[in-house]
């Protein structure tokens, strides 16, 4: 699909700027754990938004953002997900061929698997840093005395 229709092109760039959206929604439940480390607040939205990706995963689901996505994509004249840098790059990640519910389970798994080694390494490493304020803490007590 070459051109697209003047009129139609809101419509696109609207698809388009969802998919990216969509696509930083998934790094965000893979990865946002380790923004933790610096706003420990974080987890306060990411736990419930891990919750739900994989929840969709293991339901053999598909996230709202994709229906929505495709319904401004039929409104630009498209049909499916032509040529493009948006398109070749992030399509295939997001939406991947042989997408059985198998694997939808073994994605959430891998979602979960991922986020409690992060979470355990994040709460480790909060432990130690406290561990070790407490103990120059009783070192500098010992030392006034």
């Amino acid at each position: 699909m070459g051109e697209t229709i003047p009129g139609l092109m809101p419509y696109r760039l609207l698809a388009d700027l969802l998919l990216i959206l969509h696509a930083a929604f998934v790094a965000f439940v893979m990865l946002g754990a380790l923004l933790v480390l610096r706003w420990p607040r974080i987890a306060w939205v990411h736990v419930p938004v891990v919750l739900w990706g994989a929840g969709i995963e293991f339901a053999g689901g598909i996230c709202p953002l994709t229906p929505l996505e495709n319904h401004w994509r039929r409104l630009a004249g498209e049909e499916g997900y032509p040529g493009g840098f948006v398109e070749h790059y992030i399509v295939a990640f997001l939406y991947p061929d042989g997408l059985t519910q198998r694997v939808q389970v073994l994605l959430g798994l891998l979602v979960l698997a991922v986020n409690a080694a992060i979470y355990a390494w994040v709460l480790w490493r909060r432990h130690s840093v406290h561990a070790d304020a407490r103990s120059a803490n009783a070192r500098r007590g010992d030392e006034v005395r």
